[in-house]
């Protein structure tokens, strides 16, 4: 009776420990599958590599002899651990995903806006790539006038407006409308008209039909280098520097071609390029025009060489 009894309890024991050894590999199993997905999660969310990991904070103690096999509660315990963090790697791994997913949006959306105002500014630059390069443009604000220190030459035949007061309909309707027959004069007259009231976008309006529809005329580089003007007084250095390079190249026999290149160094110089770019201009303005400079503007181009300390 006592064999049988010994020979029960032992049968008993080796199942218990068959069932405890089975539910340790399936722990052990799904241990290491938790530890390489959380080896994927960190090199995602830290692609340097070595040296960034996440330590784990609970690491087995060492020189602990547990004695016997597991209890059920035990192992019970370890299973709900590992579930937790089956479910804290799935939801790391679905947040990084998301992550990702923003960040690719956010980088399409700007690579559009960029190559929109690439395009833009391109259209809008090529006329003064051969000046000093590509020129962030500035809108045109009215601002006021801002007068440069040396004017051009006003028209001996030009009379002062007066100072328009009213609304914006009522100064520009206070401005004097020329009617000599000469469509080309009359347009340049009111357009300096229109540009000492400080009416600046009426005026660029004006002065660019002039030029537009009289390209041979010889108040259309009066009326291209007023438009720079124009430009300049309200506050857009960027686009008076087109004009005024604009009416040098293509008219540089003008005569208005000495003052564009002389208030082309004063954009330039609103704009911050480098004194380089700012002295060969007024260089280039001594080496051709030299002779045809008046002495108030002579003296302008020797005040801008030392302030850019032009060699």
């Amino acid at each position: 009776m006592r064999t049988l009894m010994a020979a029960a309890a032992l049968s008993a024991l080796i199942a218990g420990t068959g069932v405890a050894h089975a539910q340790s590999s399936a722990v052990e199993g799904r241990v290491d599958r938790l530890e390489r997905e959380m080896r994927a999660v960190q090199r995602k969310v830290f692609p340097g590599g070595a040296g960034q990991t996440i330590e784990p904070q609970i690491v087995p103690e060492t020189n602990t002899n547990i004695p016997g096999t597991p209890s059920g509660s035990a192992i019970a315990d370890v299973t709900q651990r590992v579930a937790a963090l089956e479910n804290q790697v799935t939801s790391m791994t679905g947040q990084v995903e998301q992550d990702q997913y923003r960040l690719r949006q956010l980088e399409d959306a700007f690579n559009a806006y960029k190559r929109s105002t690439d395009a833009r500014l391109k259209a809008l630059e090529e006329g003064a790539s051969s000046v000093g390069g590509s020129t962030p443009v500035i809108a045109p604000v009215d601002l006021g006038e801002t007068r440069p220190t040396r004017p051009t030459r006003p028209p001996v035949e030009e009379v002062v407006a007066p100072k328009p007061t009213g609304t914006r309909a009522q100064q520009v309707a206070a401005v004097a409308k020329p009617s000599s027959g000469d469509p080309a004069e009359d347009g340049y007259t009111y357009g300096y008209r229109l540009w000492q009231a400080k009416l600046y976008p009426e005026a660029r309006r004006e002065l660019e039909g002039v030029v537009t529809k009289y390209p041979t005329h010889r108040r259309a580089s009066f009326s291209q280098n007023l438009l720079g003007r124009a430009y300049l007084d309200a506050g857009a250095p960027s686009l008076a520097a087109v004009a005024f390079y604009e009416n040098y190249k293509k008219n540089p026999n003008g005569e208005r071609a000495p003052d564009s290149l002389y208030y082309l160094a004063q954009a330039l110089t609103k704009l911050k390029k480098p004194a380089g770019e700012v002295c060969k201009v007024y260089t280039e303005l001594d080496q051709l025009y030299g002779a045809r400079l008046s002495a108030e503007m002579k003296a302008g181009v020797a005040e801008g060489r030392v302030a850019q300390k032009c060699k």
